[in-house]
């Protein structure tokens, strides 16, 4: 996903002069491009998030759109009081974008883990929040975010990931896209987790289990009519996030049903409330906390057999 990324943003730069990366000690590779590209409008601050922040959001006050990037956790926890202070209190054009969320540079431990961000982002004022699940989806996020005025947190995948899609969608940010429809459940998840949740909705539909899939690619705005669309229609729920627990996308779900009033059973499938301390693989993090697979399927199971 990184890399369609980055490929994409090249191709929009290229008409709009505004673009500009700042980053914080990360290249090697992928960005370089940008930087041949666009001679000047590549800006290395070193290892200094919070400058990363600052300068990207002077820049953006002079009409720029700036782009901080930097891999998992760097470009929002080390600079969130310049995020706040500066990025959404002024409501600036500055685009936040992370590398690798939830726990997908596992083998390099809890430093390089991303799980607290979306709770943490969606509660600032002014920002959009979005997770792209596939490369289908972060091409068209890109654009999303360029033609937004205002922050945008953009939380891509790392590489490798497979897609979901099957063919075009209609990306709005505030909107959900439904992968496949059923009859029984509405399972919606974020993010590239989506992958397992599609794998599992087809075991479940051997079965004669029919799951409506959906993709929450926009957690903030977030799609009310669906949640509670879905909510009257099945009476069942099941979020899916690669996330804490508290406060990530199954939370505002719940607060969307909360206000509304809306009777539905909800489990939230996501990171217990704990430090992800085993290293390991993406995949295998997952698994070990809760998030595999299987782990999806016997949520749905358990939840129809109640």
């Amino acid at each position: 996903m990184r890399t369609i990324f980055n490929k994409t943003l090249i191709d929009i730069a290229k008409d709009d002069p505004r673009i500009h990366m700042i980053l914080a000690d990360i290249g090697y590779g992928e960005i370089e491009p940008f930087d041949e590209a666009f001679p000047g409008r590549l800006y290395n601050v070193g290892v200094a998030e919070q400058n990363m922040t600052g300068v990207a959001c002077g820049m953006a006050m002079e009409g720029n759109v700036c782009i901080t990037y930097s891999i998992a956790n760097f470009p929002t926890l080390r600079c969130l009081e310049q995020i706040r202070n500066d990025v959404c209190y002024h409501n600036q054009n500055v685009k936040i974008v992370i590398i690798g969320g939830g726990v997908s540079y596992g083998p390099l431990g809890i430093s390089h883990h991303s799980t607290e961000d979306i709770a943490i982002m969606r509660a600032l004022p002014n920002i959009v929040v979005m997770v792209p699940c596939d490369c289908i989806e972060a091409e068209a996020a890109v654009h999303a975010m360029i033609e937004h005025d205002g922050p945008v947190y953009y939380r891509c995948g790392y590489k490798n990931e497979s897609d979901i899609h099957e063919g075009p969608i209609n990306f709005q940010i505030g909107k959900s896209i439904p992968v496949c429809d059923g009859d029984d459940i509405a399972l919606f998840f974020t993010g590239p987790i989506g992958y397992d949740a599609k794998k599992a909705v087809k075991r479940l539909a051997e079965e004669g289990i029919s799951v409506r899939l959906v993709s929450m690619h926009s957690i903030k705005p977030i799609d009310k009519e669906e949640i509670l669309t879905s909510a009257k229609r099945f009476g069942k729920i099941l979020t899916v996030e690669e996330h804490n627990l508290s406060g990530g996308f199954g939370s505002a779900v719940a607060e969307v049903l909360a206000e509304a009033g809306c009777p539905c059973e909800l489990k939230r499938l996501a990171l217990p409330d704990v430090y992800v301390s085993k290293v390991g693989s993406q995949e295998w993090l997952r698994e070990q906390y809760g998030l595999g697979q299987d782990d999806i399927y016997n949520a749905v199971k358990e939840m129809l057999n109640k």
